[in-house]
């Protein structure tokens, strides 16, 4: 199936919320501009990044086939059991009893998973048994050598 996963765990909702300081400011992407040098807020990662703490669990994925849609290889992703799969969500669903992460796609008018790196075949979900896990909400990894999550 081409990803494999490692699953780390699930959301401790009785933990203390941890506030973070959250600039005021905006950081371009592009041509360089004058940072604002102040703190505007506080934010929890937590509360920002998890609506449904009870349903939510951490996965490390392996592989290369969703790349293209931000998931690299050892990324940390935050998956929601609770949201139920719509077309274009990515998901982590069993596929005749192997764990893959693939956004949900209808090709015609079959359901197929489909990965974002074109070296990998969409997956036919009818004739499988396919059961769904959760939505992948967010892909979280390092951006500095030497860094892990």
């Amino acid at each position: 199936m081409s990803m494999h996963f490692t699953i780390l765990g699930r959301v401790d909702t009785m933990a203390r919320p941890l506030r973070l300081p959250l600039s005021g400011g905006e950081v371009r992407a592009g041509f360089p501009s004058p940072a604002d040098d102040y703190i505007e807020v506080e934010l929890d990662l937590i509360a920002h990044l998890i609506k449904h703490p009870s349903a939510t669990f951490f996965l490390r994925a392996k592989g290369t086939s969703m790349e293209g849609d931000g998931i690299k290889d050892n990324a940390l992703l935050i998956v929601d059991r609770s949201i139920n799969p719509q077309p274009g969500h990515i998901v982590i669903m069993s596929v005749d009893g192997e764990l893959t992460c693939k956004k949900l796609s209808i090709l015609g008018s079959r359901p197929y998973l489909v990965a974002s790196n074109p070296e990998f075949k969409p997956i036919p979900l009818t004739g499988h048994d396919c059961h769904n896990w959760g939505v992948a909400t967010h892909s979280i990894q390092p951006l500095a050598p030497g860094f892990t999550v």
